[in-house]
């Protein structure tokens, strides 16, 4: 089913300087970028208005840019779909623009358009692509990461300098080890990077495959399986006595000058940032969270005696914190 979506990408703002003495003038312009979609709904999926359904979102390669929308089903899922393969997803297989690339802000916005128009289940969305869309699928979970549940990058590559973001994604990453067109090197640089944070990250390398590493992939039912395995990322309170909660007290300091202070009180630990008070509560021996939902957490280290003396503090940005000695 094609389908299309209107995002209004940007307001510019046009400063035409006239004669002198006149004051500039400012007209404010818009466009619209219209994204065009393949969407595949379930069997069952109009009988029961009430279920909620996984979501799997395909981003194609860069031979299937253009407006001509059949052509994104020259491979993966809209191609199985198109010789009759049933998923239980929705999927929907969104079309880049020549001479554009796959954009993060767009596909969010195509993203919230399905989630709020389709009874999508958002604890189960997934993100695979291959080849350009294997690029888009490590950028777009980069800078959504809180939106998908697990993804499968194809082919792909991108920047390693910020995959602490994806700590908490599922991901099973694909490629050819005869690789021309991308080389392998580029999926082993994220997946190396990656494994530094995260230990659910799978990497599978064909050797006998040169660029077209998606095939086999998708055509492999077990793929979907796992997927369908995996939710959204949310923290899990464990149990912890008094005295290890008193131990993450303190006040500490980071390289910005900014302070958290960290205290105990009432059996409950809360961190004052700025003037506002957050509760903690512990997922690990050494970790702290605020909210199960909310990707941010403190990752703390201990000393040779056992003694806490510093944290990471994992959100929108990463940032060290250093415990300040005490007075006393």
């Amino acid at each position: 089913m094609k389908k299309r979506y209107l995002i209004l990408q940007s307001v510019l703002i046009v400063l035409i300087c006239l004669n002198k003495g006149v004051s500039a003038q400012q007209t404010p312009k818009s466009f619209l970028l219209e994204t065009q979609y393949l969407l595949s709904l379930p069997d069952g999926y109009a009988s029961d208005t009430t279920k909620k359904w996984p979501l799997l979102i395909f981003l194609h390669g860069s031979g299937e840019r253009g407006t001509d929308i059949e052509k994104v089903k020259t491979h993966g899922p809209p191609k199985l779909i198109a010789k009759g393969k049933k998923f239980p997803f929705i999927v929907v297989s969104p079309q880049a623009v020549l001479p554009y690339s796959w954009e993060p802000e767009n596909l969010f916005h195509l993203l919230n358009f399905i989630k709020e128009n389709y009874q999508v289940d958002r604890e189960k969305i997934y993100l695979t692509g291959l080849s350009m869309g294997g690029f888009g699928t490590w950028a777009f979970a980069l800078k959504y990461p809180n939106e998908f549940a697990a993804i499968v990058p194809i082919c792909g590559g991108g920047d390693t300098t910020e995959l602490w973001k994806l700590r908490h994604m599922p991901i099973h990453c694909f490629h050819g080890a005869l690789d021309h067109s991308v080389p392998v090197v580029r999926s082993e640089e994220m997946v190396a990077a990656v494994r530094k944070y995260n230990n659910n990250v799978q990497f599978t390398v064909y050797p006998d495959l040169d660029h077209n590493s998606w095939e086999r992939t998708y055509n492999n039912d077990s793929l979907y399986d796992w997927l369908l395995n995996q939710s959204k990322f949310r923290y899990t309170e464990i149990p912890m006595d008094s005295m290890k909660l008193k131990s993450f007290s303190g006040k500490f300091a980071s390289s910005e000058r900014d302070t958290i202070t960290i205290q105990f009180a009432n059996n409950e630990l809360k961190a004052t940032i700025g003037k506002r008070p957050y509760s903690l509560k512990p997922s690990t021996e050494d970790q702290l969270y605020i909210r199960e939902d909310l990707p941010l957490d403190m990752q703390f280290s201990r000393s040779k005696k056992g003694k806490i003396i510093s944290f990471m503090l994992y959100g929108s940005r990463r940032l060290f914190y250093r415990k300040l000695q005490d007075k006393n």
